[in-house]
């Protein structure tokens, strides 16, 4: 029953709010604050990402037009300019990193049950990785370099595929390559890891055979190989070929001792021919080409979050601002897709975020909202390829 509670305090009540203290304390986040507590500042920053606010400015009037329903929202101190501005500048960006993996993870339990697809459902986990670049001033953003006259960061993503959930997100200028980001990465003993070719480093894809982890990724147009051995194909599944390969560089050879495979797939609707690099041995053909496809996940990810929460343009102009903006977007994320599967909402994430920035203050039970709803929104071809569910 809600109880006369708004919808805004409807959909706080999902967070874990000890685990968030637990964050605060580890990192001293309220540390000689008299006011303006964390959770009031992650509040405040989640009305701004679900209500789509411009600015910190934009962000407070609207709290203030609303002054009498801000202790029924959860918030204790009524923000201003200044004390959220210097709260996201100095508040430890890692408070709201951790807060939002515990979200996360909360949220592929509660879809750890979605097939990969209807055909296939593997018992591995499969990620997908990848980078997106968003482009910034740099006057106003020097610390965030990528060319010489020009700013921007990268949001290097590693996406849990069956639930198109962001297990781990590192956040680095604009000048770091791809492929380093291999160096950081926590492998997990026998998932699966689905990249594009530029992560193609013979020396950094090793280490996957090392920690006994497996790797899909396309072959670079020329790499020296030679043939150990051909293996029968399906040519109506689209393989060409299927072989086992060594490398014969003397540089990669010496990267890269081990035999790894190498798939000729050609997609019949599209007439494209690629070829796949893998040192995983037991699966179909077929089924390495359909993991790779599966990588466009991650591209439909940055596509949405960039199209519906406010992570292109932001509130502050520091590292540590822009570093909590874009985990707190993390964050609310997760929350709406919690929301979705604890409540029982058939409507996509994209259509619950469009009702929740509209009704944010009334008092109607969110199930009700959303089960009263007969328009049935036309859901953009993002939602669809998400494939939360």
């Amino acid at each position: 029953m809600n109880k006369g509670k708004n919808v805004f305090s409807q959909l706080m009540e999902c967070l874990p709010h000890y685990e968030f203290q637990k964050c605060v304390e580890k990192y001293k986040g309220e540390y000689k604050v008299k006011d303006f507590s964390c959770m009031d500042q992650f509040l405040t920053m989640a009305f701004a990402q679900l209500t789509y606010r411009e600015s910190l400015r934009d962000t407070v009037t609207s709290l203030d037009a609303m002054d009498r329903k801000l202790y029924h929202m959860g918030i204790r101190t009524r923000p201003t300019r200044n004390n959220l501005a210097h709260a996201n500048a100095v508040r430890d960006w890692r408070i709201f990193q951790e807060f939002a993996i515990i979200m996360v993870k909360k949220a592929i339990r509660l879809c750890g049950d979605t097939p990969l697809s209807d055909d296939i459902n593997l018992a591995e986990t499969v990620y997908a990785l990848d980078s997106t670049t968003i482009d910034i001033c740099l006057s106003l953003f020097p610390w965030a370099k990528f060319r010489r006259r020009k700013g921007a960061i990268k949001l290097h993503t590693l996406l849990e595929v069956k639930t198109s959930m962001p297990r781990i997100i590192y956040i680095t200028d604009g000048k770091v390559h791809d492929v380093n980001i291999l160096d950081r990465l926590p492998l997990e003993l026998g998932a699966i890891y689905v990249m594009d070719r530029g992560y193609v480093d013979f020396g950094r894809l090793y280490r996957f055979c090392l920690e006994m982890a497996f790797y899909v990724t396309r072959a670079k147009r020329k790499f020296a190989y030679r043939r150990v051995k051909s293996l029968k194909v399906d040519k109506s599944t689209g393989v060409l070929s299927d072989q086992i390969i060594m490398l014969s560089g003397p540089a990669t050879r010496k990267k890269y001792p081990l035999p790894l495979r190498r798939i000729s797939f050609v997609d019949r609707e599209y007439g494209k021919r690629f070829v796949f690099i893998t040192n995983n041995f037991q699966l179909p053909a077929a089924t390495i080409a359909f993991l790779y496809k599966c990588r466009w996940r991650v591209e439909s990810f940055f596509r949405w979050i960039k199209q519906n929460l406010r992570i292109k343009s932001f509130y502050g102009t520091t590292a540590n601002a822009v570093k909590t903006q874009i985990w707190i977007a993390v964050t609310v994320y997760a929350l709406v897709v919690i929301a979705r599967r604890q409540l029982g909402l058939t409507q996509s994430p994209y259509a619950i975020l469009q009702v929740l920035g509209i009704v944010i203050f009334e008092k109607d039970a969110i199930a009700q909202i959303f089960t009263n709803d007969k328009s049935h929104n036309s859901d953009s071809g993002i939602c669809n390829q998400l494939m939360l569910f």
